[in-house]
């Protein structure tokens, strides 16, 4: 495999308006994201991962962009985003912009003139019927966020199509001139020096809605190969496409380097583990074992035809460490146990603000403290059709979006030292015992063991572009594995579980002399023999 930029590189998520607040509006802004760019560098991140922060109504909180050429009023100025570009690449960080084009703002200039008569010459920029289809029909989709995905509109007498939003109309990709102005807005981009694209549910651009094909259609990899060859394709820049109903074998469609697509997709296979029946509202415990299957399936079947992406969380998805790990006994343990066992693996890993120290899902006990247009349409569906109060928010509290969206925790002063304003969504009053401060001043910390897993990224090429090896396939709380290639070989081995596990090691790894490359709990000078490890322990050996 040629190798490439991204491939040793450490991705961070900025999800802007939860990041730092430079004015004192109680909004996250890019100067707040300028003067955290220290602290990003301290960490040792190559790549920023920006979301969105273009023109919007903030109606899915700048997934419903207006002018793809302008930034928000409330995260700044094109100024504010040239600077942090310029900043970003003094300390060789390179930004990555949140770019969605499968659908766009209702209020973007665009629908604005579709909606003025059937024949402007914007109206076929978007999918439009006489008639919604009904239930049944090949053609009748449910919104992402609950409802018919068709919305009337009283001007012109028809109603457009929505897989989000109402206030989200999906662009018609079959029409020729949409790509021209998609590839025309992201060359305008990459000019200003960006570092690439996540394209979010990019797998959506190739749908035929009267075949009743939303993702993976037939025309999506056409399209991603003409904008390949029109904008990004001859720069080296990172593109990863969020891709929900990938298997590997379409993964490798994607990123398969002579394919001419992406670099990396977004894969979730591992994320719908815990949803009962595809229900995220319906969640259940996580079966270890499936776990393993999936993250093994993942790095043995992309081989070297392709490229993982590496994460946990997100901006949609709940804190890891309240999800697979201990937040109440052992949150700083199983939060290093965690990292570890991503980061070892063969991939670009990505790391959600404020993942590195640990942060944790908020549990608020009123609906009225919640922001995210999928969690409050949701709880209306669900309770409308029977599902009790006390469920709904019991889910809520497991995996609403807004898990992820409450302020960055900075200090254990007001706000968590995000704003001295009234935050737009209340903080998760735990950040007296978490925060960024105190996390720098313990140096046994989990910023600390992220900082770590970095620089071992780069120190051991074997990491990167090793083979992997599982082992413990079947064992109901080990997730375990080596890396190797001709110079090292790596043994990572990982407790899943609250109770202390022995296991035999095979006898191959038990005779070698081991050095420990980084351990949440006493490095380990042998491993021969039983192998017993206490509760969310964690290590990273390299065997001579």
């Amino acid at each position: 495999m040629q190798k490439q930029w991204w491939h040793d590189s450490v991705v961070y998520q900025i999800y802007p308006r939860s990041f730092y607040d430079s004015n004192s509006d109680g909004i996250g802004d890019l100067k707040g994201v300028i003067s955290k760019l220290d602290y990003l560098k301290l960490l040792g991140i190559d790549v920023i991962w920006l979301s969105p922060v273009y023109q919007s109504p903030m109606d899915d909180n700048g997934y419903d962009i207006s002018d793809y050429c302008a930034i928000a009023q409330e995260f700044g100025t094109m100024e504010d985003m040239q600077e942090l570009l310029d900043q970003a690449n003094d300390r060789n960080i390179k930004v990555v912009m949140d770019l969605v084009v499968n659908h766009t703002s209702d209020e973007h200039p665009w629908f604005l003139e579709a909606q003025k008569s059937k024949d402007n010459p914007y109206r076929d920029y978007y999918i439009w019927k006489d008639e919604p289809p009904k239930k049944g029909d090949i053609n009748y989709f449910e919104s992402v966020f609950g409802g018919p995905a068709w919305e009337f509109d009283a001007n012109t007498g028809q109603y457009f199509f929505h897989l989000f939003s109402k206030r989200q109309p999906d662009l018609n990709w079959e029409n020729p001139k949409v790509a021209e102005e998609v590839h025309k807005m992201m060359n305008w981009w990459i000019d200003k020096g960006i570092g690439g694209f996540r394209l979010d549910v990019i797998d959506l651009i190739g749908k035929q809605i009267d075949k009743g094909i939303s993702g993976n259609g037939p025309r999506l990899h056409p399209l991603l190969q003409q904008m390949n060859k029109q904008t990004f394709g001859d720069k080296a820049l990172l593109t990863v496409g969020e891709t929900w109903d990938a298997t590997p074998e379409i993964a490798k469609l994607y990123s398969d380097p002579k394919r001419d697509e992406l670099s990396m997709v977004f894969q979730f296979e591992h994320i719908t583990l815990t949803w009962e029946h595809g229900d995220k509202w319906n969640p259940k415990a996580l079966d270890l074992s499936a776990l393993k299957r999936v993250l093994t399936k993942w790095q043995v079947e992309l081989g070297n035809e392709g490229w993982n992406s590496l994460f946990w969380n997100n901006h949609d998805l709940p804190r890891i460490v309240s999800k697979f790990g201990d937040d109440k006994n052992y949150r700083v343990e199983s939060a290093k146990m965690l990292a570890t066992s991503l980061h070892m693996l063969k991939g670009t890993p990505y790391i959600y603000q404020g993942e590195e120290i640990g942060m944790t899902n908020v549990a608020f006990d009123t609906l009225d403290k919640y922001r995210d247009i999928e969690t409050l349409n949701f709880y209306k569906v669900k309770t409308e059709s029977g599902v009790s109060h006390e469920h709904m928010l019991a889910a809520i509290h497991e995996n609403s979006r807004d898990n992820a969206r409450t302020p960055m925790q900075w200090t254990c002063e007001d706000n968590a030292g995000f704003t001295q304003g009234t935050p737009w969504i209340d903080l998760n009053p735990n950040y007296n015992q978490i925060n960024v401060a105190d996390a720098l001043n313990d140096t046994d910390s989990v910023f600390y063991h992220y900082q770590a897993l970095i620089k071992l990224r780069k120190q051991y090429p074997v990491i990167v572009y090793g083979d992997f090896v599982p082992l413990f396939e079947d064992h109901p709380s080990l997730f375990a594995y080596v890396r190797q290639d001709s110079d090292h070989q790596l043994l990572i081995v990982s407790n899943f579980g609250g109770e202390e596990c022995v296991v035999e090691l095979p006898k191959q790894y038990c005779e070698k002399a081991v050095t420990t490359l980084l351990s949440n709990y006493t490095p380990r000078s042998t491993i021969g023999g039983s192998l017993m490890l206490l509760p969310y322990e964690s290590f990273v050996v390299e065997l001579s």
